[in-house]
């Protein structure tokens, strides 16, 4: 068969599946409406996860599941636009890592609108001008944004989803030789992630520190001389060439995004619940408070601790666990926590995302 008999072949399927894309938006239409009556989200977490699981499940291939995932992405986020304009917050600006992070769980088909920090992210979603928001929450390498934590403790918000990205750093510049480069500008964290390659390869540059790595992209993109080590998105966005990829110390960087909202995602059979408590300062207090989950066969998966900011020496401590807060065997444990601790708060159950 020759290649125009091939391609034809091709732009038949292609119109049978334009016709099946907008039968299932005629049926995502009056979905919409159903919703609307009842004053449900459009963004459902539990049904996005049934979705991407039912789609690689049935895939036979040659495409890989990964490329399967990124096209119900995008179908999942037009239909979103089709049931409800959504609008998303992030911490930015365009093409940070939370950015990229929020297009990955949200599309190309939804509303952006950039925050300069976590606490306009909280703030945006809380006020209603933003439906969700996407913040980080740790990173493989560096371990908490403490930032993050700190908000849970007044905010009311819940977390409804998580986004695992791996994140790749790129060394970009204007320059064509790294002999030019004068300065190197990035926020702390990356100058950590990156630490080993900048003393090898670049020992007596400067390295800046800025807000974001899009700023530092935006800053090389100026000056004669200067670097900066942000995304190859970046790249493109201020016309800077990629002069050396990957340069990250660890092969396994990977950073947690959590998205927030004012609902809650149902159960799932594959669940995470995130907590925050605080305890008596005693001996053994902790260990006390943590008792009820190993009796109840509960994983906790993270445990972290952040300072009181009303009295010195008090900490609130954040507990990832394994299920959903409406599951019985995980709402006993809670349940003893409650009453033993001297605050206890829900932060959300939500599904288990795939690590990458």
């Amino acid at each position: 068969m020759d290649l125009k008999k091939l391609r034809k072949k091709v732009d038949e399927i292609d119109s049978q599946i334009l016709k099946l894309l907008n039968k299932r938006a005629g049926i995502i239409l009056d979905i919409g409406k159903i919703k609307k009556r009842s004053k449900d989200s459009a963004y459902v977490p539990e049904r996005e996860k049934d979705v991407y699981e039912k789609a690689v499940s049935r895939n036979k291939g040659p495409l890989p599941n990964d490329s399967v995932r990124a096209i119900f992405r995008e179908i999942m986020s037009a239909s979103l636009r089709l049931e409800k304009p959504l609008k998303i917050a992030y911490l930015g600006p365009e093409f940070t890592f939370t950015h990229l992070a929020s297009m990955k769980k949200f599309g190309s088909s939804v509303s952006y609108t950039s925050c300069d920090t976590i606490t306009d992210v909280f703030s945006e979603v809380e006020k209603g001008r933003a439906d969700y928001g996407v913040v980080p929450i740790e990173n493989s390498i560096d371990g908490a944004i403490t930032h993050t934590l700190d908000m849970f403790i007044d905010s009311d918000l819940k977390i409804c989803s998580e986004i695992y990205l791996e994140v790749s750093h790129n060394l970009l510049s204007r320059e064509t030789d790294k002999r030019r480069i004068k300065r190197v500008y990035s926020k702390s964290q990356v100058f950590g992630q990156c630490r080993l390659w900048l003393e090898a390869n670049l020992p007596r540059v400067e390295l800046v520190e800025v807000s974001s790595t899009a700023k530092a992209a935006e800053i090389a993109s100026k000056e004669a001389g200067a670097a900066c080590i942000a995304s190859e998105l970046a790249a493109k966005k201020y016309n800077l060439k990629t002069l050396y990829r990957s340069i990250e110390d660890s092969v396994h960087n990977v950073t947690r995004f959590l998205v927030i909202g004012k609902t809650e995602a149902r159960p799932t059979k594959h669940d995470k619940t995130s907590i925050m408590f605080s305890v008596k300062d005693r001996a053994g207090a902790l260990h006390d408070m943590l008792v009820p989950f190993k009796r109840h066969g509960i994983n906790m998966t993270k445990i972290e601790s952040r300072p009181s900011r009303m009295r010195a020496w008090e900490y609130y401590f954040f507990v990832d666990l394994e299920g959903h807060y409406h599951d019985a065997k995980v709402a006993k444990p809670l349940a003893e926590l409650k009453k033993s601790a001297t605050y206890m708060k829900i932060l959300g159950s939500y599904p288990v995302e795939d690590s990458i």
